[in-house]
């Protein structure tokens, strides 16, 4: 078994197939992203998830050329920069994405932010480009992040595309069940993003004696849990043993009663780490 094939891929709803496990390079400084990007191929990852706000897509795009694995076999997610909603501004960011990554295409690409407080409260308009840009096939699949049930009702509602994925914050003090259920309903795929609550959860008693019972480490357990419970993750780090330990989730279960304790640790809006997408309207300056 090579490194790579440990991972499990998901179906999205568009027939493509996406890896469980990625790699996330969001606050990893540009200068330092290649060199990251090539040390999580170098280990076996295979899906890695950016986006224009990072500012680090070119460093993305130069790790996986000097990793030596061929494109096709690297899964590349991108998203919309805020300041870009307005179609003709999402279109020119966009190809400012492949640009920078140096690529035709990418996997996956999302609005990374409904902003309902700003654009008039249209994201329609931007999902309907974010169409175009599936239509011509330079975006393989696209999705949504952050958005409520209330947005995704409103896509439904308007446009003839369903997400293929809604990445959101979900972390055992924060399970976003309600967001998560509905996509279970309407063949959205989540992911998950802030996976172990910014090392928070890390140090949770709960979580110490599950790690210390199976020999694994407090981070291993919880990015196993996002893995039982169906969801895609991509944990980040810079440092090499991080990243190998990020990526050796393999080898072990957990138990139903495991994943219910730590399921149980949800605190409700109370455990939200990041903003909240009914009111965030951050654009970059």
């Amino acid at each position: 078994m090579t490194a790579d094939s440990q991972v499990p891929s998901l179906t999205l709803n568009d027939g493509n197939r996406i890896p469980q496990l990625g790699f996330g390079v969001f606050q990893i400084p540009p200068d330092e992203t290649a060199a990251a990007v090539r040390t999580a191929l170098e280990i076996g990852y295979r899906h890695i998830d950016t986006a224009e706000m990072y500012q680090n897509e070119a460093g993305v795009g130069q790790g996986i050329r000097d990793s030596g694995v061929d494109r096709g076999e690297v899964y590349v997610t991108s998203k919309l920069n805020n300041g870009f909603h307005k179609p003709d501004d999402a279109r020119r960011a966009f190809d400012k994405t492949l640009e920078a990554l140096g690529f035709d295409y990418v996997d996956l690409f999302l609005i990374h932010w409904p902003l309902p407080t700003l654009y008039d409260g249209d994201f329609v308009s931007t999902w309907k480009t974010l169409e175009e840009f599936k239509s011509d096939g330079r975006a393989r699949s696209i999705g949504v992040s952050n958005f409520q049930i209330h947005h995704l009702e409103e896509l439904a509602r308007d446009t003839e595309t369903v997400p293929a994925v809604n990445q959101i914050e979900v972390h055992p003090y924060f399970t976003n069940d309600a967001v998560r259920a509905y996509g279970i309903d309407h063949t959205i795929l989540t992911e998950a993003w802030s996976p172990i609550a910014q090392g928070a959860v890390l140090t949770d008693p709960v979580v110490g004696q599950i790690a210390q019972k199976i020999g694994k480490s407090p981070a291993q357990v919880v990015l196993r849990w996002h893995i039982e419970r169906g969801d895609i993750v991509f944990p980040k780090s810079v440092t090499t043993e991080r990243i190998k330990e990020n990526f050796e989730i393999f080898d072990f279960e957990l138990g139903d009663d495991e994943i219910d304790a730590l399921t149980e640790l949800d605190k409700g809006e109370a455990g939200r780490t990041g903003p909240n997408p009914d009111t965030f309207d951050y654009i970059p300056k």
